[in-house]
């Protein structure tokens, strides 16, 4: 069966710049547009050549495609429970040329249901609410963004069953969910790294960054904070923005 471009099907599309230009990304007008959180977490999957990496709700890709350019040598696969997003997705494999296989589900029915042997890496940017009364109600078109709607456990069983002993798991999430992400991955693995994401050095973070390893058994790590801006009147710090533009990494 041949499906329809989303620009056919949903509405219309513009296409974004990423990584200084190597990065091409075709997302929708309206509706949920990938930004700062899915560059962060690209930049934070040092994958070796070979390895296979698979993303909990990739949306457009955008994630996926940075990793691409990032790393060429990566497997990559991204699960999305949108029809219409699974296949942008898929177009903008194409339109960067990369070998990508985009799957049509919802992380709810859980790894098992893919029928595919664990991965290296497991990344995601899960919904960041999980209770449809703690915000007001999104938009329809970024409400499967926003809204978990089993929970962020949903997220993170599927992510810990999805990758091999001693494989890596990162999550981007709101920075007041820290607890819960650790209590929740530490079911079955350990080794944490997390980093605080603030939006100036005077401000408490709002986002943090968690890798966890499969059964690791190292202790928690608390690595330095990335600072987005500064007072100097510049878009981001040098630091950000060399991250944005794909000439420097996360790493743990």
């Amino acid at each position: 069966m041949t499906v329809a471009p989303y620009s056919q099907t949903e509405g219309e599309v513009a296409e974004s710049a990423l990584l200084g230009g190597r990065v091409r990304l075709l997302q929708p007008v309206k509706g949920y547009r990938a930004g700062m959180d899915a560059a962060l977490l690209a930049a934070t999957v040092t994958v070796e050549p070979g390895q296979r990496v698979i993303e909990a709700g990739c949306g457009a890709g955008a994630v996926l495609m940075q990793i691409a350019a990032r790393h060429p040598g990566a497997s990559l696969t991204g699960l999305e429970r949108d029809p219409a997003m699974a296949a942008l997705a898929r177009e903008n494999a194409v339109l960067n040329g990369v070998d990508a296989s985009i799957l049509e589900g919802d992380v709810a029915a859980g790894f098992r249901a893919l029928d595919l042997p664990p991965f290296d890496w497991a990344v995601s940017n899960p919904p960041f609410f999980d209770d449809p009364g703690a915000l007001r109600a999104p938009a329809e078109g970024k409400r499967g963004a926003w809204m978990a709607d089993d929970g962020l456990k949903a997220w993170t069983t599927f992510l810990l069953k999805s990758v091999r002993e001693g494989g890596r798991i990162v999550v981007i999430h709101r920075a007041d969910r820290l607890a819960d992400l650790l209590a929740l991955l530490g079911e079955t693995a350990g080794s944490f790294a997390v980093r605080g994401v603030h939006p100036h050095a005077d401000e408490p973070a709002k986002r943090v960054l968690v890798q966890a390893i499969k059964t690791g058994k190292a202790p928690l790590r608390l690595l330095p904070p990335l600072v987005l801006h500064d007072r100097s009147g510049a878009k981001h710090t040098a630091e950000a923005e060399a991250i944005l533009r794909g000439e420097a990494e996360l790493g743990w």
